[in-house]
């Protein structure tokens, strides 16, 4: 399977890299593709790859020591994940597990220093990227430590709407197979008061679910709950 250069140019961090470092690029490239439910690799295995999501949606779960698991992070077309390398580990921290059929790229972790040495709008992007998930990670914490639970649920609904939100009819569509479990996964809670919260919304009209399907009606409204304690 053969990658074009077209498909890299919708990505930002692509947009200003010369052809030719773009075509040395892929040409290290492997490309993989993993049916829903498969993982790129496991929490604690050797990190031996780093990826580009090309198509499809990923989630990357830790367990906990307690045996508890999460949700971390959501990954997007366009996301780089997996590059343990950047994050001076040798193994990666979570399993990234797809939530569609997914397609991605891989390179060697060894290759990661010329990765960003083909292009210095490239480092910056990577450096924005880890800086935003930082950000992401601060956040949530402050979130799972201050906030109740209705405004965490609210929060992570919103931001889901924000990052894979499609307009529909009657709102806005999460555009990706998501559970009740999945977002008890990234607000720390349990599937019981997920549940709860989400059947009270829907009797509100601020949300639709249904089978592994979001839809969010009222951003207005939900923006309101999660701002609850700051009016």
């Amino acid at each position: 399977m053969k990658i074009d250069r077209t498909v890299l140019r919708r990505f930002s961090m692509f947009e200003r890299m010369p052809d030719g470092d773009l075509d040395a690029l892929i040409a290290q490239a492997v490309p993989k593709r993993a049916d829903a439910g498969e993982a790129f690799f496991e929490q604690g295995a050797p990190a031996t790859h780093f990826y580009l999501l090309i198509n499809g949606r990923l989630k990357v779960t830790q367990v906990t020591q307690d045996g508890q698991q999460i949700i971390v992070r959501v990954v997007h077309p366009g996301d780089l994940f997996g590059f343990a390398r950047a994050l001076r580990r040798n193994d990666y921290p979570g399993t990234a597990l797809t939530m569609t059929e997914s397609l991605a790229m891989s390179w060697p972790t060894e290759a990661w220093p010329q990765f960003i040495d083909r292009s210095p709008h490239l480092a910056v992007s990577a450096l924005n990227t880890i800086g935003q998930r930082l950000e992401e990670a601060h956040t949530r914490i402050r979130e799972m430590s201050t906030e109740e639970v209705e405004r965490r649920v609210a929060h992570t609904v919103l931001r889901l709407s924000q990052q894979a939100g499609k307009p529909a009819e009657n709102g806005v569509r999460i555009d990706f197979p998501i559970t009740r479990q999945d977002i008890a996964e990234m607000t720390g809670t349990t599937l019981h008061t997920v549940s709860r919260i989400l059947s009270a919304w829907e009797s509100k009209g601020l949300v639709v679910g249904g089978r592994q399907k979001l839809l969010v009606r009222d951003v207005k409204g939900l923006q309101a709950l999660a701002d609850a304690s700051n009016r």
